[in-house]
């Protein structure tokens, strides 16, 4: 690998990393500086797609109104970079103390995260948090651990 796409690398990293502490400290505004405007993200709530920055962090401020205090962890991340495109892949989960106090380990998600270089800044494009779904009974499977 270039020296070039591992310190790309190492940003996405980091981007990442702010999308973690933004969640954790409830920071909309800090979330906004890391996602491209026109964003679309493939949530696990409903609708199928949030088009748009203003309707991702709609998302998230519905998350920080659930909670009273959010954790998120990030595991297993891999990434491939190029020039000014980049993916990556991961599990994520979100967990913490709900707004009546009850403590949740929360679930684990697939996350997929799509990255574009933008006046230098690598934002995030789309991304995507799923759960596998049991066939048979058309319903989610939320117990996994990776």
């Amino acid at each position: 690998m270039s020296t070039r796409r591992e310190d790309d690398e190492a940003t996405i990293r980091r981007q990442i990393g702010r999308i973690v502490e933004g969640i954790r400290a409830k920071d909309l505004d800090g979330l906004r500086r890391l996602y491209a405007k026109d964003v679309v993200s493939f949530d696990v709530e409903p609708p199928l797609q949030h088009v748009g920055v203003d309707a991702k962090l709609k998302n998230w401020a519905k998350v920080f109104a659930f909670f009273q205090e959010v954790d998120y962890e990030v595991r297993d991340l891999t990434l491939a970079v190029g020039d000014d495109v980049a993916f990556g892949h991961c599990f994520g989960r979100l967990s913490g103390t709900l707004g009546n106090g009850t403590a949740t380990s929360g679930m684990w998600v697939r996350g997929t995260f799509c990255f574009r270089k933008t006046g230098g800044d690598w934002l995030v494009v789309h991304d995507q948090a799923s759960v596998p779904f049991d066939i048979a009974s058309g319903r989610g499977v939320t117990d996994l651990e990776p």
